[in-house]
Parts: structure tokens; sequence; C-alpha cells
């Protein structure tokens, strides 16, 4: 084994254990813990690079099987078996990125269990499935060819292969051609989201001559890589004349896509000074007309350099038009746009190096190439059929070496992960603020005499309303607010003895807490036990039998007296909510559900006592949270705030005219 070869699988092999990494937390923590996704940007880097450049960079088998069994080309037979096995790789890492990408991945049999006969998508999916089928059965007679595969079942099944090669091939081009254009075909339904220097009606079209044209860089590309990697010599004069296919086939999309703008009076805007123009004719230039240009010349298609650059543009122009079609051109919310997260560019880099090392383990052990493009075979130690050696050729230091490098990766990618990704979702906690109090007006409203509003000025009385104090909750300070009639409450439930419909525990030396007291967080359980301060008022460590009487084990809550053993003024007298069999524990459900539980069940309760008298609707949202109506604004006229969110007007503040005004 080479040490070039030694290095390019030793960096294959660490990129391989940071996708280890990744694809556990994918599976494990969801699509939200590992990609920038969301609900206005559902598709975005996996599906750019995994499926819609990776079904084009797949190309190459279907052009280079279509020029050696359909056009009979004979001569560019060498690279029908590595342009295949590239193809079912290919296309085998599209379907492994559906697999991350899709939020349940066992979806991906979808197209096969429930059919839409009608939709592009599923044209795509059935053709992709079947193509790599296709593409299997092309490449199974080089596997079949191994010495350990010699058996007269097996070699029966590979005359069988051998025969129906061409009708292998022919399916293998019609099935390309259906997909490869239907991927374009996918954004003619979104003619108003894709900027229309990249839209078209004839969308299908550019997107298979363009692939075409990348399966042929594709073939060149993986020529010279793969001569640089494994000591053969590249077939420089074959690779030039597929290098002057290709020019054509990019000379013929440039000219489709420029005459199609043209046609439909949308060539000015590639003339503009805008962003998009520029990077129309920047990604145009990089994937057609520049390498189109170049691979014109003789000179470069006779060197190595020149070719494999000129292949390097293609592919990397090609991937940004793929690009740019999904993502960038593709129109968004303004305030909610896409970035791909570093895990989700790892992911899919990370599914190339494992492709890129099967590829290497079947050159090392499968006749992909002619014998003649080999260089003199080295001596390998025999494999133990036993381990995973075969998969690890080499010297013996080989296996710890790619062990150790994957293990590294795997470290790097957890060290970079985010807590959230490891741990599950870290809920932020939400402080709770408390109440304000402001001045409002009792007034009559759809038939509710005690409906209370912001007063528009203080200092003045509405007709027929009289002036009142509120409470404005927003314990999380987000806007929606509840104006809450405190003193009428009071006076409805019954007086002062009635607080314990609402104070059903008050904190030690206090009387009324507050809810915010204990319910301080507006969605995470509070710990309303302070654990230091006990410590100060009981002695010490002396006074931990006071609460931990007793018993083996850990000191824990569990195993602590309840609250309400020593603070029995805590309770309430009365109170509608009542503690859990057992006692106080010390701990406080969010403010959001201690709220909605206690004036919900109220309301539903009151309803219940006296029906007809309350509107049922009483228990519904809109009772408490319902202020912000314009409509039933408007119907108070200048006495109600144009807004509930913003508090009584300050001192000094421009009176609000009256009716009589």
């Amino acid at each position: 084994m080479t040490r070039r070869l030694t290095a390019v699988k030793t960096a294959l092999w660490l990129l391989a254990g940071v996708l280890g990494v990744l694809t556990a937390v994918r599976f494990l923590r969801g699509l939200g813990a590992t990609t920038a996704l969301t609900d206005t940007a559902p598709w975005g880097f996996w599906i750019a690079f995994d499926v819609m450049s990776g079904v084009a960079l797949a190309a190459g088998g279907f052009v280079v099987a279509a020029t050696v069994y359909v056009f009979g080309r004979e001569r560019y037979r060498a690279f029908a078996r590595p342009a295949i096995l590239t193809a079912f790789l290919g296309y085998a890492a599209v379907a492994v990125g559906l697999l991350y990408d899709l939020g349940l991945p066992w979806h991906i049999l979808n197209p096969v269990a429930h059919p839409q006969h009608h939709s592009v998508l599923f044209e795509v999916a059935m053709c992709v499935m079947l193509y790599l089928t296709v593409l299997f059965l092309e490449f199974s007679p080089v596997i079949l060819e191994h010495p350990r595969l010699q058996r007269p079942l097996l070699a029966r099944v590979h005359r069988a292969l051998q025969k129906v090669t061409i009708p292998l091939v022919i399916a293998g081009i019609v099935l390309s051609t259906l997909h490869q254009s239907s991927l374009g075909s996918l954004f003619l339904i979104a003619p108003y989201r894709l900027h229309p220097l990249w839209y078209s009606p004839y969308l299908w079209v550019l997107f298979f001559v363009s692939a075409v044209a990348l399966g042929l860089a594709m073939v060149m590309a993986e020529s010279f890589f793969s001569a640089w990697l494994f000591g053969h010599k590249p077939r420089r004069e074959l690779l030039g004349n597929l290098g002057r296919a290709a020019s054509v086939v990019l000379l013929l999309y440039a000219a489709l896509r420029l005459g199609d703008l043209a046609a439909r009076g949308k060539l000015d805007l590639a003339l503009q000074p805008t962003g998009h123009a520029a990077l129309f004719w920047f990604e145009l230039g990089v994937s057609a007309l520049l390498p189109a240009v170049l691979l014109q010349s003789g000179r470069v298609r006779a060197g190595s350099g020149g070719l494999f650059g000129s292949a390097a543009l293609i592919v990397l122009g090609m991937i940004g038009y793929r690009f740019d079609v999904c993502i960038v051109a593709f129109a968004r919310p303004e305030d909610m746009p896409y970035f791909p997260s570093w895990t989700e560019i790892a992911v899919s880099v990370g599914i190339v190096a494992a492709a890129m090392l099967v590829f290497i383990f079947f050159v090392e052990h499968l006749r992909v190439y002619p014998p003649e493009e080999h260089g003199p075979a080295e001596p390998r130690p025999r494999p133990d059929p036993g381990t995973v050696r075969p998969l690890l050729a080499g010297p013996a230091a080989a296996p710890r070496r790619y062990s150790l490098v994957a293990v590294l990766g795997a470290a790097l990618a957890v060290a970079l992960l985010p807590a959230g990704a490891l741990f599950g979702d870290q809920v932020a906690r939400t402080p709770v603020a408390g109440p304000r109090t402001l001045d409002a007006i009792r007034v009559a409203v759809d038939g509710r005499p005690d409906d209370l509003v912001l007063a528009a000025e203080p200092a003045r009385q509405a007709p027929d309303g009289m002036p009142a104090r509120a409470l404005l909750l927003d314990a999380d300070r987000d806007g929606r607010t509840v104006l809450f009639d405190h003193d009428a409450h009071v006076e409805r439930a019954g007086g002062e003895t009635s607080c314990g419909s609402c104070h059903h525990q008050n904190l030690p030396f206090d009387r009324a807490s507050s809810c915010g007291s204990c319910h301080a967080d507006m969605f995470l359980v509070s710990d309303t036990f302070r654990h230091e301060s006990h410590v100060g008022h009981l002695g010490g460590n002396a006074g931990c039998a006071r609460c931990h009487d007793g018993g083996e084990g850990a000191k824990t809550r569990e195993k602590a007296r309840a609250c309400d053993d020593c603070h029995s003024d805590m309770l309430v007298p009365g109170a509608v909510v009542r503690p859990r069999p057992g006692g106080l524990d010390g701990r406080a459900v969010g403010y959001m559900d201690a709220v909605h539980g206690l004036c919900v069940a109220c309301h539903e309760r009151e309803v219940a006592l006296r029906p007809g008298e309350l509107p049922a609707s009483l228990a519904d949202c809109g009772t408490c949270h319902g202020r912000e109506d314009p409509a039933r604004l408007r119907r108070l006229g200048p006495y109600a705030a144009a807004d509930v969110r913003r508090a009584a007007p300050p001192p000094g503040a421009a009176a609000v005219p009256g009716p009589s005004e």
C-alpha cells in the first residue's frame, strides 16, 4: 500500500468517525439537534447536496454505459466498471442521505407503500430505487469474478447477468433520463419562489443536459484521482475525447439557458447590477462557459492538469447550480433565513468519505480496472475471514491506525456538538416578573357589566363607566397581557376571607404571597426550598436530623419531611388548591400551568354552579386573553387604549378627546 493511499484512507476514516457520532445524535435526538432546518426551511444542505447534486454526480454511470453498449465505442470500455461503481455508490449515498433528512426515516418506503402516480416526486423516487437496483445488477459480475466466489451456482448467475447486460443498460439509460430531468420538474410548482434567473418551464431539460455534462466530468475527475491514488497511468487521449464531448454539451447547456431567458424576456435581469445577476454569471461561467472554452483547446485536452482542472470546474459549478436552485435563489421569509449547521455539512462529507472507503475496498479486492492499468502487485498478508481485516487491507499497523483516527474523529465531533445535541433539548429558563398596577375603567361591553379596559386618560371617566385599578399580568414580558380586576374578584368570591381561593400557600412570615413567589419560572418546575437558609437557621450540619430523620442512605429530598410538617402556617385555610399526598415537597409547577389550572378550573366551576347566569364561554381563552380585540376597542372609543400592551400614560401626556369634544 502506497503512503499516498494510506494517508487518504486515514483522512477518510477520521471523517467516518465524525459521521458515526453525528449519526447516533441524528437518530437519537432528531433533526432539531443536528440541523438548522425549520418549518419555513424544511429542506436544506442535505437535499441540495446529497440528493440534487448526488444524483447528478452519479450520472457518469449511464453516460459511459450508453457510450460503450449503445453507441458501440469499445475503446471506452475501460471506464465502464469504475463509472458504474461510482454511480452505484453515489446512488447508495443518496439513499443514505435521505434517511438522515427524513424526519421519520422509515417513510423512505412510502413511495412503494402509498404510490402517488400523479406526483413528480413519486416518479423520481421510483426511478432512483429502480436504477439503484439496475446499477447493482450491472456491477454484480465484477463481484462474482472474485476467486472466493467461484461456485457453480454463482457462475450460472454470472453468465445470466452477462446475457442481460444490454437490457440492463437500456433500462438504466431510460431511468436516468427520467429522474435526472424530473429533479428539475420538482421546482416547476414554485415559479414565484424561484428567482427568474433560475426558474424556467424547461428546468427538466436544463437538469438533464447539465447532468450529462457532469457525468462526463465525473468520469474524467474519477479517472485522474484513481490514477493518482492507485498509481496507474490515465488514458489521457480517451479522456481528452470525453473532454471534447463535455465541451459540446456545456455549450448546449449555456445556449439553452441564455436562450430561455431571452425568449421569456428575463435576460435583462442578468445585466442588472444585483447580487443575483453576479451569482448567475459566476455560476454559469464556472460550470459551463470557462470549462467549455478550455476543453475546446487541444493543448488543454492533451495535459492532465488542464483536463482535471476543467473537470473540477464543471463539478463545482454544477453543484453550485443545484445549490442555487434549491437554496440560494429560492425565496424564504426574510425573518427566517437558512444557513446550514456544521453538522449538516459534516454528515454529507462523512457519507462521501464512507462511499470512498467502499470504492477503495472494491478496487483493492476486485478487478474494477483492467489488469494492465495496475502497478506491480504488493505482497499482502493472508486475510483472516473471521475478522474485519479485509476491510482494512494493508500492513498490520493499518487497522490500529484507522481505528485510532476514527475514535479521534468521534471525540472531535463530541467536543464540538452543543449540549442540546448530546443531552437533549435544554429548555431555557423564563423567569417570572410580577404584575403591574394600572389605572383602568370598568364598563359594560357585550352585556357583561364588569368588563375592564385600560384607561386612555386615567383622570377622566368614561360614560357609564367608573375608574378602577387593574393588575396587568405579563409574567414573561412577551406582550401577551391579561388585565385582572383583583377587587372585583375579591368581591365576587366573598371578601377578604376568600383569599385562599387563589393564594393557596404563603411563604413563611408572609400573607397572600404572589404567584411568582413560588412559581418562579414561566414553564419549568421551580424549587422553592432553600437548603442553605435552613442549614443556617438550624445550626449547621447538626440540624440535618430535623428534616432527614434517620434512615440509611443519602439524605435526599425524597427522604426528607414535608415542608408543612414544620411550617404549618404556609397552607392557607380553605385553600382551593391542596398539596399532593405527603405534604408540600418544595416544588412548584410552572407559572403558566399554575395560573391556567387555577383560573380555568375556577371559571368552569362557577359556570357549573350558576348555569344560565354566567356565559358558558367564561372558561374560554378569550375571557382573559381577549383584551386586544380591535372590534371591542373601537366600540369603547377613545376610552380604551389602542393597544392594551401599553401601560397607562405618563404624567403630562396629551389628553385623548372624548365624544363631546
